[in-house]
């Protein structure tokens, strides 16, 4: 007997329907021998509405509050599908996240997961149940108040409880089949992947890869939890990310594992905006000063970029990349610290979009990066900020030509799929 834990996404639980396909699920899986922890998400877009109904309240709903009224949605969606499993003859029982033992930091909104203690949903598996968790949520050590994990946190959950109850895999269910070598609503043609190293999956996850979030990947590889990524809406083998390439039951016998190819894929992320901070001295200890003052606001930051300086003004301009939502909150950051850092003014940008190339043994391929920019050329896509590692290249643009310079950089590396469009079940999300 082994020990599965499930994850399933807002668009798989999205109505009563689904929800009981997805009770159809869990107990074919009970049945075939397995215990069963299944992590759920909000139904649909419950969480979008509910942060627009907090909106409409307060223009700035106190995080504490916030977090109060964004666990509803978990609760509801683990309540509804504890109920469908039971009437089809299995037992089932549900528990929040800190009933679960997830426990975080005291940051609201956006809290990490600090442990997880899961001796409840241990002895409910025991004794023969499926447990389900909400997923997004748990409980500050120090405070005790709810907290949530940010966008997403479904997944971090499912991995770290994963972890904690030493789960044989951790299968995560979304609208789509697997991993795609892109986002299947901007590329048609976009490949699915059969396997994908957790290196590769963490750099197309921070690159703006929807199916993962990068916190769970970060820790799947950190605790070496293999995951599956699969849709609920079909019965298709999806993408195995793990150390090694497996060979599972679920693959057809005699089914051979693909290399791995030298490009993994290509993610955009739209849901970045840019700050310059505009002449800046060029002297030791100020870049420092910028960025202490972003991070002291819990702001995290992607790409920087520092121009050559000025040598009649001994003044250059430091760009960085940062999450939409955090803009309002770095402008007022380095505004506070205008005086000791003596920068002269700030640019903001929210209409931008990051394009990246992920694939192992580029470093070693000089070709890959005057592909790279030579599809971007051909598709007019001005480039504003780059950054490289040894298994991606990142671009910064305009927001308006992503999807047409996703398309050219798909195309320009082969990654093209020769067979029918990749399917999206759900339509709109995770």
């Amino acid at each position: 007997m082994g020990l599965v834990v499930q994850k399933y996404g807002g668009s798989s639980v999205a109505d009563a329907e689904g929800i009981k396909r997805v009770a159809k699920r869990i107990v074919e899986t009970k049945k075939s021998g397995n215990q069963v922890v299944v992590v759920v998400s909000a139904m649909g877009d419950t969480t979008d509405e509910l942060i627009d109904l907090a909106e409409q309240v307060s223009p700035i709903p106190a995080g504490r509050e916030l977090d109060m009224l964004l666990t509803s949605g978990e609760r509801i969606s683990m309540a509804l599908l504890a109920m469908a499993i039971k009437s089809l003859g299995q037992e089932a029982q549900s528990f929040t996240g800190s009933q679960a033992g997830v426990i975080t930091d005291s940051v609201h909104n956006k809290a990490r997961i600090i442990d997880v203690t899961p001796g409840r949903i241990q002895a409910s598996v025991d004794e023969g149940n499926v447990a389900i968790v909400a997923g997004f949520q748990g409980v500050s050590l120090d405070t005790k108040d709810i907290t949530t994990l940010g966008r997403g946190g479904s997944d971090t959950t499912a991995v770290a409880l994963a972890a904690a109850l030493n789960a044989d895999v951790c299968e995560i269910y979304t609208d789509v089949d697997g991993v795609f070598t892109a986002d299947p609503r901007v590329v048609k043609k976009a490949r699915k992947i059969d396997w994908i190293s957790f290196g590769d999956m963490l750099e197309l996850a921070s690159s703006g890869s929807k199916v993962l979030l990068h916190r769970c990947v970060e820790y799947a590889r950190r605790y070496n939890i293999p995951i599956h990524v699969r849709s609920s809406f079909s019965g298709l083998p999806g993408t195995w990310v793990s150390n090694e390439p497996l060979v599972h039951e679920t693959q057809q016998q005699g089914e051979q594992q693909v290399e791995q190819a030298l490009i993994s894929g290509v993610a955009h992320d739209t849901s970045e905006a840019k700050v310059t901070v505009v002449g800046v001295p060029d002297k030791p200890g100020e870049a420092a000063a910028i960025f202490r003052a972003i991070s002291d606001a819990e702001i995290n930051i992607d790409m920087i970029v520092q121009n050559v300086s000025a040598a009649s003004t001994g003044l250059t301009d430091i760009s960085f990349t940062l999450p939409k939502a955090d803009g309002p909150k770095a402008i007022e950051a380095l505004e506070k610290a205008r005086t000791a850092i003596a920068f002269d003014s700030l640019r903001y940008d929210d209409q931008i979009a990051k394009i990246s190339l992920v694939g192992a043994g580029m470093k070693t391929n000089p070709g890959v990066t005057a592909d790279f920019f030579d599809a971007l050329s051909r598709a007019g896509v001005n480039i504003e900020l780059i950054s490289t590692s040894e298994i991606r290249i990142s671009v910064v643009t305009r927001a308006d030509v992503v999807n047409d310079a996703v398309r050219a950089v798909h195309t320009a590396f082969g990654l093209d799929s020769d067979s029918d469009e990749a399917v999206v079940y759900g339509g709109t999300g995770r």
